[in-house]
């Protein structure tokens, strides 16, 4: 309600009682002026130095898991605060332990968290909920809307709260037992840690040709001077490097949509593989030709074995979406080339057709060490020097 729209009829009963001296009448008409413009300022200064925050135990965890969050609003401001009530958008998918709470919105999948305060001046009230981490995702909470008014209830306000919260629930993690891989090595084919190969990242001086050499690394301009073939030394290395590549198409053609129980399963694959090469010594990379969260664009993370590698890669995974950027086999001919040498790829996907398998094989004569992890009902034919896993996707089993 604009006060504007008020003040000419009271002036007109103000000159109206003047002329016709009637006490009360210019009594009510400077009373309810006097309401109107103090409720208005009263409206204006109501939401400034208004503090809303969310203080989360933890912002981050795996599928069923409970945490608590704290809901502070602060009144910073010698004006109190009659009344104050704030809707906060929040997802479902890590909504309160108790789903009433959140009141409905017109956003599937997402509740409004309403509270309503009365605020005294410079005084802070706090309340407590139990929220539960329910599907893989990255959730944004916010912004909050605030709305509040004058003492008399006459006039209304309300603004966005700028402050927002990201919270990120893992891929769940399979227990190896589930998976039947192979006793001796779950991961394929791999080197003792004690073994020492080259990195080519890191050249260190020139040495003599000898025929088990590679062409690929001949030293053209120290052969040139010499007048004999030179190849590159490089520095020894001995830690082993693991690159997850993960496919995110459940489907040969993208045009046919997306299964999502499918799409889980391989990404909570994709998560129990990376957690047991972090837990057996490796390096551990991941790439992906599906989009990280909030973004367009595939990911590629290097590996590494710091103790917030496997945080990045699971933080990552929780935000993989169904968007396919490019067909896995060009995604792989792309990326491969910054994989560090001597990385043992290993292959997830739902969908293996013959260019994806032409790729790999090419890999292979580039001295990529492949493990390809099938979840297709397909049985592929034993693929010379690729280790295959065989295990097939069934919604009832594996859902």
């Amino acid at each position: 309600m604009d006060p504007k729209r008020w003040y000419p009829l009271l002036f007109l009963l103000f000159i109206f009682g003047i002329f016709a001296k009637i006490d009360w009448v210019l009594s009510l008409s400077i009373s309810v002026a006097v309401v109107i413009g103090l409720s208005y300022w009263w409206r204006n200064q109501s939401l400034n130095q208004i503090r809303y925050r969310r203080k989360f135990h933890y912002t981050r965890g795996f599928p069923d898991e409970q945490t608590e969050v704290q809901i502070e609003v602060e009144n910073r401001k010698l004006l109190p605060v009659s009344w104050l009530r704030v809707q906060d958008p929040w997802p479902k998918a890590v909504g309160p332990v108790d789903e009433s709470v959140l009141a409905p919105s017109h956003i599937p999948d997402q509740g409004l968290l309403t509270n309503v305060f009365s605020l005294r001046w410079f005084e802070r009230a706090r309340r407590k909920y139990g929220i539960k981490f329910r599907s893989r995702g990255v959730y944004q909470i916010g912004p909050a809307r605030l709305m509040s008014g004058d003492l008399f209830g006459i006039f209304e306000t309300e603004k966005d709260s700028t402050d927002t919260a990201l919270l990120t629930v893992f891929p769940k993690i399979i227990p190896l037992a589930e998976l039947d891989l192979p006793a001796e090595d779950p991961l394929g084919n791999r080197r003792s840690r004690r073994k020492l190969f080259e990195d080519l990242n890191r050249p260190m001086g020139v040495r003599e040709y000898r025929p088990e050499d590679s062409f690929r690394q001949v030293h053209w301009p120290a052969t040139a001077r010499t007048g004999q073939l030179q190849v590159k030394v490089f520095q020894p290395t001995s830690g082993q490097v693991m690159v997850v590549c993960l496919n995110v198409s459940t489907f040969a053609r993208s045009w046919e949509g997306v299964y999502p129980p499918l799409l889980e399963y391989l990404v909570s694959l994709a998560a129990t593989i990376c957690n047991s090469g972090m837990e057996n010594g490796y390096r551990v990379g991941l790439i992906a030709n599906g989009c990280i969260a909030k973004s367009d664009q595939p990911f590629r993370i290097p590996p590494g074995r710091s103790p917030r590698q496997l945080t990045t890669l699971l933080s990552a995974l929780a935000g993989v979406n169904p968007v396919v950027t490019a067909p896995f086999e060009r995604f792989l001919v792309r990326e491969i080339p910054r994989v560090p040498y001597g990385a043992t790829l290993v292959v997830i996907t739902a969908v293996v057709s013959q260019s994806v398998l032409e790729t790999m094989m090419k890999l292979k004569r580039h001295e990529r060490k492949i493990t390809l992890i099938n979840l297709s009902e397909i049985l592929l034919e034993p693929i010379p020097g690729i280790e295959v896993l065989h295990l097939p996707f069934q919604e009832t089993r594996n859902g």
